[in-house]
């Protein structure tokens, strides 16, 4: 991912408590006294905009949407082989929410993988179907917008992926 950390109006970024946005404009204002520029990014998806002081943005754990080699690494992921998990569900629930947490999309899609099933046979239970569901909306949107597509497309291309590499495992 980019280590440039100057986010200006037009650019997409991911935040990772709500995915992705667009920053809208830079705007300066005065708290507590103080002059502070802020970002304003918006959340379509979600349909609200968020203002962050620029100097804290990257603490906060905003970063610019992932390069098209990082795309490569998570579509290498989902195509990967699932591993057998042998964990209690304590412990895979805690760690795929760090995963989810960390917006990072290689992790997400590490969820998504470890977590798919074809939608005809539900064999998923309802904290996995939630675990799920809320990784691959947070990595839709961000692969949509790398490749250029809408997510509409970016949907059907991670589940065709998905359903491809589960036919796979099974033969």
């Amino acid at each position: 991912m980019s280590k440039d950390f100057t986010f200006n109006p037009g650019d997409f970024v991911v935040y990772p408590a709500h995915g992705v946005g667009q920053v809208r404009e830079r705007q300066n204002a005065s708290i507590a006294g103080k002059n502070v520029d802020l970002l304003a990014i918006h959340f379509e998806k979600d349909k609200f905009t968020m203002r962050i002081p620029s100097e804290s943005a990257v603490n906060k754990g905003l970063r610019s949407v992932a390069s098209p080699a990082v795309m490569e690494t998570v579509i290498s992921t989902l195509k990967s082989q699932n591993k057998v998990r042998r964990q209690p569900w304590a412990k895979r629930s805690a760690e795929y929410t760090n995963k989810i947490a960390s917006g990072d999309p290689v992790a997400l899609a590490e969820v998504v993988r470890e977590l798919y099933h074809d939608p005809s046979l539900a064999t998923q239970n309802y904290s996995e179907k939630q675990f799920y569901e809320k990784a691959f909306s947070r990595l839709a949107p961000e692969y949509a917008v790398v490749q250029k597509i809408s997510e509409v497309e970016a949907i059907n291309q991670l589940e065709t992926i998905l359903q491809k590499a589960e036919e796979k495992t099974i033969a």
